[in-house]
């Protein structure tokens, strides 16, 4: 795939769990994708990335599906990963968010399409994710309007990894996989 940095795994060479995990994705995305194949270069690691990946984005979440999603494109978009922004947005749309908001994301401070509970989620994924200045003590005040302890630790953890994906995505240059071409990157 080009910009890519670092040639994925062929599932001829990768490990058994991963072939599998390939074949998983094909029929669920019609392709692997090129993080996957990417990861496959180091199991170990990958393999605590996927449980982390599906704890944090579990059906019992006290986050709601459609307001980790937005955290995860909002996140993607403040670090240029393409390929996350793609993924996410799709995923978006499927947990029935519709591309307006999706694209005013970019801009959400001033939209109204965001709910003041979406508003504070938001303000607290970039404050963590653009570490200066940083996560003050009014927003957390803004959060705990909106969040439970547990609540405030699951959406910590989501927009944690969502930065560790995203980050090492961008880093080696993958691309987009063409899931959501509307929704821009930044």
């Amino acid at each position: 795939m080009e910009g890519t940095r670092i040639n994925g795994l062929s599932a001829a060479v990768a490990p058994l769990w991963v072939r599998v995990l390939y074949a998983l994705q094909r029929r669920r995305h019609g392709v692997v994708l090129e993080p996957t194949r990417v990861w496959a270069r180091a199991p170990k690691p990958m393999r605590g990335f996927l449980h982390l990946v599906a704890a944090v984005d579990r059906r019992t979440s006290p986050i709601e599906p459609a307001l980790r999603s937005l955290v995860t494109v909002k996140v993607s978009q403040i670090n240029s990963c393409s390929f996350c922004v793609d993924l996410n947005a799709a995923r978006l749309q499927q947990r029935g968010v519709g591309m307006d908001k999706a694209q005013a994301l970019s801009h959400y401070e001033t939209s109204e399409l965001f709910s003041a509970k979406e508003h504070v989620a938001l303000d607290y994924a970039v404050a963590m994710t653009r570490t200066s200045p940083g996560v003050d003590d009014d927003l957390f005040r803004r959060l705990r309007g909106f969040f439970d302890d547990n609540a405030i630790v699951e959406l910590t953890a989501l927009i944690a990894l969502q930065n560790a994906s995203s980050k090492f995505n961008a880093a080696l240059g993958i691309p987009s996989q063409g899931f959501c071409p509307a929704m821009p990157v930044g």
